[in-house]
């Protein structure tokens, strides 16, 4: 399985972004996924998960600007972001769970400037 993130970038304060998680195979099959993020000197931290079913769960730093979902017919998952602030600013990963595998993509930089 390669989960591949794109969609990062710089925005100032404020603004928005889309970022996009692909799958090499179904979606369908993963339990969960979810994305997480790391800033500069700070450990990886979960931002948001989605479930099979279509659970989800957002960090309370993100709650009401972030909205995860995810297209299985698509084999893709998405992260809207929006109200960006600074300290948003790392390094996206999606991740995925299958039983008891997870796979990791290889990130994508979000940089937000003040």
């Amino acid at each position: 399985v390669q989960l591949v993130e794109s969609g990062g970038g710089s925005v100032q304060a404020g603004g928005s972004l889309r970022l996009s998680c692909a799958a090499s195979g179904s979606t369908f099959s993963f339990n969960t996924m979810d994305w997480y993020r790391q800033a500069p000197g700070k450990q990886r931290e979960l931002v948001a998960t989605i479930t099979r079913v279509g659970s989800i769960y957002y960090a309370d730093p993100v709650k009401g600007r972030f909205t995860i979902s995810r297209d299985n017919a698509k084999n893709m998952m998405y992260l809207e972001m929006s109200s960006l602030k600074p300290e948003d600013t790392a390094v996206y990963y999606c991740r995925a769970r299958r039983s008891g595998e997870f796979f990791w993509g290889q990130g994508t930089q979000v940089t937000v400037s003040s």
